[in-house]
C-alpha cells in the first residue's frame, strides 16, 4: 500500500515552479490570489494540514497554535525569520519549525548598498524631478550629495548578511566598523577588513552610516530607540533591511523631519505596511516595499529549501533548517 501523502497548505503565492513541485510530492492547497489568509483561515488551515508553509504576513502565536489540534506536526516558514511564530509554544505542542536560511543573503546585501547609495547620492530626488520634467539641464551645484568611498560604515549585526555587507563596503572603499553579540575571529575580521566595537554606543556616535542587519529579538526591539539615534552625527545616515522593529520609527521619522539625521533608506518597517504617513513626505527618505529578498533566483531557492525541510520531515527525520528557542 502507498504511503498517504502529507496535506500541506501554503498561505501565499510562490513562484509557479515551487508551487508545481509541491503539487507534484504532496497533497497540497494552493492561494488562489496573492493576499495574506485572514487570523480565522489560517486557524482553519492549522487544524486541517499536516503542514503549514507561512510567510512573513502570517501572525503565528500562541492562541492559534494552541487551537491547532493534533493534526498540525511542521511549520516549514517559506522565509529566514522566524519573529512572526511563536516558536516556544510549537515546540511545546510538538509542533516542529523550519526556515531557508543562506538563500538571501547576497540578494539582501546588494539592497543594502543600493540604499547607502541612493541615500548618499540623493537618486530619488533626481529621479523625480526627471519624472516631474522639471530638470533645466547640467548645475554645479545642483542636488549635490556625498562620496561613498572614505566614509566610515557601522554595521549592527555581523551575521552572513552583515558579512556580505562589509565585503561590498570594503569593494566601494568605506572603512567598515561593526557591533555584534558575539566578536568575530581576528582571522575573519582581517578577512572583512573590519573593527569591532564592543559599545554600540560609541559606534553609533562616530559612523557615517548605520546599517541594521540584525534580527528582531526581545533585544533588538528598539535597539535603535531615541536616546541612540540621537548620538548619531547630524550628517550621518541610517539604512534597514532587515527588521523594522528594530528601530524606533516614530522617534527617526521626528529627527529626519528636524534635520537631525541626514538620510535614511528602509526596507522594513516597525508596524509592516502601516508606514508612518509623516516619513513618506520626507525627501531625504528611501523608501521600499520590502524588496530586500525580492529576486526571482532567491524566491525559488526559498522554495526549495520548504521543499527539502518537508520532504526530510516526510522521511522521518528532522529538518535540516529546524528552528528551536535556542536559536532565536
Amino acid at each position: 500500500m502507498s504511503k498517504q501523502r502529507l496535506s500541506v497548505v501554503v498561505t501565499r503565492r510562490l513562484p509557479d515552479v515551487v508551487e508545481t513541485r509541491l503539487s507534484e510530492l504532496f497533497d497540497v492547497r494552493l492561494r488562489d490570489d496573492d493576499t495574506p489568509m485572514t487570523r480565522e483561515e489560517l486557524g482553519e488551515a492549522m487544524r486541517t494540514c499536516d503542514v503549514l508553509v507561512p510567510t512573513v504576513t502570517d501572525e503565528i502565536d500562541n492562541t492559534l497554535i494552541g487551537q491547532a489540534g493534533d493534526r498540525l506536526k511542521l511549520i516549514a516558514n517559506y522565509g529566514v525569520g522566524v519573529d512572526h511564530i511563536d516558536v516556544a509554544t510549537a515546540r511545546q505542542r510538538g509542533v516542529l519549525v523550519s526556515n531557508t536560511p543562506g538563500v538571501l543573503t547576497d540578494d539582501t546585501a546588494d539592497m543594502t548598498m543600493a540604499l547607502i547609495l541612493a541615500v548618499t547620492r540623493r537618486m530619488p530626488e533626481g529621479m523625480a524631478v526627471m519624472q516631474q520634467d522639471k530638470w533645466q539641464g547640467w548645475a554645479p551645484t545642483a542636488l549635490l550629495g556625498g562620496r561613498v568611498s572614505g566614509r566610515r560604515l557601522g554595521i549592527l549585526g555581523m551575521g552572513q548578511i552583515g558579512q556580505a555587507v562589509a565585503r561590498r563596503a570594503a569593494a566601494f572603499g568605506m572603512q567598515v566598523h561593526y557591533h555584534n553579540r558575539k566578536r568575530l575571529r581576528p582571522e575573519v575580521e582581517q578577512e572583512l577588513q573590519t573593527s569591532y566595537w564592543e559599545s554600540l554606543d560609541q559606534m553609533v556616535a562616530r559612523m557615517d552610516v548605520i546599517s541594521i542587519n540584525c534580527p528582531h529579538t526581545p533585544s533588538t526591539f528598539h535597539l535603535m530607540n531615541a536616546r541612540r539615534l540621537k548620538l548619531m552625527k547630524p550628517d550621518s545616515v541610517i539604512v534597514n533591511t532587515s527588521r523594522g522593529e528594530v528601530i524606533d520609527e516614530n522617534a527617526l521619522t521626528r529627527m529626519l523631519r528636524a534635520g537631525e539625521i541626514k538620510g535614511a533608506g528602509l526596507d522594513v518597517y516597525e508596524h509592516g505596511a502601516a508606514i508612518n504617513p509623516r516619513l513618506r513626505e520626507l525627501s531625504n527618505v528611501v523608501l521600499l516595499p520590502h524588496m530586500g529578498s525580492a529576486t526571482m533566483e532567491g524566491r525559488i531557492e526559498m522554495g526549495e529549501k520548504v521543499i527539502i525541510n518537508i520532504k526530510t520531515f516526510d522521511d522521518g527525520h528532522r529538518p535540516p533548517d529546524q528552528v528551536v528557542p535556542s536559536m532565536l
